[in-house]
């Protein structure tokens, strides 16, 4: 159970890194506090590239996989009695 538990860490670890670099690598899509104050030109484009598209679907996998290990690692921690 211990070898589990600090593969999950590990795994845990990964996406966590992972998942920050792809969510940065997104393009803004305006609407923030620079735009409440008249800065910035926002256009209402949807994703329209294949990379894009891509990154996003690779975000929300990678978003998934990461909640799952989060409650593999809780449900983990929770019946094996350790604090």
């Amino acid at each position: 159970m211990d070898a589990l538990k600090i593969a999950l860490q590990i795994l845990l670890g990964i996406t966590s890194l992972l998942l920050t670099l792809l969510i940065l690598l997104h393009k803004g899509r305006g609407g923030g506090m620079s735009d409440m104050f008249g800065g910035g030109m926002s256009s209402s484009l949807g994703s329209s590239g294949v990379a894009e598209r891509n990154l996003n679907r690779f975000t929300v996998i990678l978003g998934l996989t990461w909640g799952a290990v989060i409650v593999a690692l809780g449900v983990i921690l929770r019946f094996s009695g350790e604090s």
